[in-house]
Parts: structure tokens; C-alpha cells; sequence
């Protein structure tokens, strides 16, 4: 079990006319093991902040593309070197993994699959339908880019 410290509430004299209320204080993150749903939970905050960036990208894309040739033939260069592909696939995963994590998410909000066995199960589904999905969406991409 963990125990909670309370806030202790402000000394007399500190400026405030009426003591704060003591609420318990989060206890840190060295106690807690690392599970699916935390990895999965963290995951889905930082592909939130992946989608933004490569959407940006893909503004930069179709801005060059509207411009013309001069513009376009770089962007279009870099996007097909290993890096611009490695920056491509890792966008098509984290669009993949944000939309199944919110999909996760808005089925948990109706109340179900919050058991810690179905909720550790959805979050490592999560991970393996993206990767599944990504590699699907990846592999059509490249095989209409062959022909």
C-alpha cells in the first residue's frame, strides 16, 4: 500500500487570511512499476506531439508542391532519402498508434476495459495494431511508388 503524505498547510503569517486546505500529494514516480498501460499512456501524449510535427511537414509538402518545381523537387528529394523515410514512416506509426490509442480510449470511457488485465491487453494491442497497420499503409505506399 502507499502511503500519502499532506500538504501542510501555510504558517501563520504568511500573507494568506485563512489556512489552505491539506490534500494529499502525488507520491513519486520511483515507486511505480512499469506497465503497458503506462507505456502505452506516455505513448500516446508523445505521438500527439509526433502527429504536430509531421504535420507540419506535410504543410511544408503541399506548400512546395503549390509553388512549383523549384520548389517541390527538394522537398520531394528529401522526403525520399533515408531520412525523410525513416521521418515518413515514423509519421504514418504515430498517426496509426494516436488513433488507435483514441479509439482505446474513448471505448475505457464508456467504463469498460478499465480491469488491469483488459486494460494491459488493450495497450499492448495498441502497439501491435499500429506497428500491423503501419506496415500495411507503408508497404502499399511504397509498392505504388515502385510501379
Amino acid at each position: 500500500m502507499v502511503e500519502t503524505t499532506l500538504a501542510q498547510p501555510p504558517a501563520a503569517g504568511s500573507g494568506m487570511n485563512r489556512p489552505k486546505a491539506s490534500a494529499p500529494l502525488s507520491p513519486h514516480l520511483q515507486i511505480w512499476r512499469f506497465t503497458p498501460t503506462m507505456a502505452a499512456s506516455i505513448t500516446q501524449r508523445a505521438t500527439g506531439v509526433a502527429n504536430f510535427s509531421g504535420t507540419l511537414v506535410l504543410a511544408a509538402w503541399a506548400f512546395a508542391a503549390a509553388r512549383g518545381e523549384a520548389w517541390f523537387g527538394p522537398v520531394a528529394g528529401f522526403l525520399a532519402s533515408p531520412v525523410g523515410q525513416l521521418i515518413v514512416f515514423g509519421y504514418i506509426w504515430s498517426l496509426c498508434f494516436h488513433m488507435i490509442g483514441g479509439l482505446r480510449y474513448l471505448y475505457t470511457d464508456t467504463g469498460k476495459g478499465l480491469e488491469p488485465k483488459i486494460a494491459t491487453q488493450a495497450a499492448i494491442a495498441n502497439y501491435a495494431g499500429s506497428i500491423i497497420l503501419t506496415l500495411l499503409i507503408a508497404g502499399a505506399a511504397f509498392a505504388a511508388r515502385a510501379s
